[in-house]
């Protein structure tokens, strides 16, 4: 599924943004965080002195690395400060093991109180039993769940109860580089793209008018490596589904996903971008490109350094609608967890939710809470009200437990089609051919 301010002075740019992009996307790849077997340093010593005898100690498992681990750190400490009650211990896990580590651990009734997990990661859980729901926890908690918006609570709702406590939202913004768009004249005074025709046809032109101005360039960075999230965004802007309503079959054989195919492969043949650059996060980052559909769990990185003449807006309506592709971590409870640490952790919840949603804003992640969103601490950060406008049409991933196994599908034959392995027309068949077969077992 991601590194921000302090990463960058830690770690060579190139590392930052890898730490960046595997936290937050889990299929995103990118560099490693702390190994699965070893707890994260400990961001509790100094409030461990102040608890009363009979706290509760809760561990708490996540996979965030790099900066946004930091981050993390931070809210961690700070609840850990805030009270006498409960001590939370975290481990880090790496990003590639996460979810095969976390099932072990469900299904064995073996390992955290409390747990990150992707919005379109909890269907299984749900399904096996395996978390519990978390009204009653947070009502007990004096959590009140009406603060988090409406779209991230009825993502992680099954059969009307919610099963997890959103974090956030997260999604692609549009990423450009004001030194390469002046010199294309596609820059406006205050600096914001110069851009007028937005359908895809209109959007090559611009892209060629980049090509022109700055020919040592690219004049778009794609995502090839993991080129189902860009692919799905234009899909879903297209008026796309993955699955029909029922969920019993596959809906992306059809003329909107060749449409979005069709406008991708014009974009490496005219070489507006290099289908073979395996690191296009780093070749923007580098001012190796002027434009990036990049994760907003990047914002710190990129906007957060004035020296790189970075800006951001919502991904262009090119196929017609602002929809587009996104995702929420949230905090599950494991069904294995007795009461009183399961009240230790709505407490925990609460506070990451409240208090540390300001601190997680700041990972460039939108919270979920709308109490900071609306708060003048959230708003001033940079390009903040793009982020908030761009939230609201975020498309999740259909609720079903044999997701993963469909998302794999799709970057797979994709991968296929656009390094014309097979043609479009094939390659669509194919996919929709296993997606019906994974529905159908």
């Amino acid at each position: 599924m991601k590194a921000k301010k302090k990463a960058a002075t830690l770690l060579t740019a190139g590392m930052a943004l890898a730490l960046a992009l595997s936290g937050c996307s889990s299929n995103n790849g990118g560099a490693k965080s702390t190994g699965a077997d070893n707890a994260a340093p400990s961001t509790d010593n100094a409030a461990e002195g102040s608890k009363s005898a009979s706290a509760v100690e809760i561990t708490f498992w996540n996979m965030f690395g790099g900066g946004e681990g930091e981050f993390v750190d931070q809210i961690i400490k700070g609840f850990n400060d805030s009270q006498k009650d409960v001590v939370v211990k975290q481990l880090r896990l790496e990003s590639n093991e996460y979810y095969a580590k976390l099932s072990t651990a469900l299904s064995s009734s073996k390992g955290p109180d409390v747990a990150v997990a992707h919005v379109d990661r909890i269907s299984p859980f749900v399904k096996a039993k395996q978390i519990v729901p978390i009204d009653e926890l947070a009502s007990k908690a004096g959590f009140d769940l009406g603060q988090i918006s409406a779209s991230n609570m009825q993502s992680v709702t099954y059969d009307g109860k919610p099963y997890a406590v959103p974090l956030d939202t997260h999604f692609h913004m549009l990423y450009y580089n004001k030194d390469i768009l002046k010199k294309a004249n596609l820059l406006n005074a205050d600096e914001t793209p110069k851009f007028e025709d937005m359908t895809p046809e209109g959007y090559l032109k611009t892209l060629a008018q980049i090509q022109a101005a700055a020919p040592d360039v690219q004049a778009m960075a794609v995502n090839t490596p993991y080129f189902q999230e860009p692919f799905l965004n234009m899909y879903y802007e297209a008026g796309g589904d993955l699955l029909s309503a029922d969920m019993t079959k596959a809906a992306i054989n059809n003329d909107k996903a060749l449409s979005v195919l069709k406008f991708y492969d014009d974009i490496y043949q005219n070489k507006y971008s290099d289908i073979n650059d395996k690191t296009p996060w780093d070749t923007f980052h580098s001012g190796n490109a002027a434009l990036w559909f990049g994760g907003v769990w990047e914002a710190g990185l990129l906007l957060g350094d004035p020296s790189l003449h970075i800006g951001a807006m919502p991904l262009p309506p090119i196929f017609g609608s602002q929809s587009h592709w996104g995702s929420s971590h949230s905090l599950v409870v494991p069904a294995y967890v007795s009461p009183e640490k399961q009240a230790a952790a709505a407490a925990f919840m609460k506070y990451f939710s409240e208090v540390g949603g300001q601190t997680w804003g700041k990972a460039g992640h939108v919270p979920a809470n709308s109490h900071v969103t609306n708060s003048e601490e959230y708003k001033q950060l940079p390009y903040r009200s793009f982020f908030i406008e761009a939230q609201t049409t975020v498309k999740f991933a259909p609720q079903t437990d044999k997701y993963t196994t469909i998302s794999t599908t799709i970057a797979e034959v994709l991968q296929n089609i656009i390094f014309h392995n097979e043609s479009a027309e094939d390659g669509l068949k194919e996919m929709e051919k296993q997606i019906n077969e994974i529905l159908a077992n």
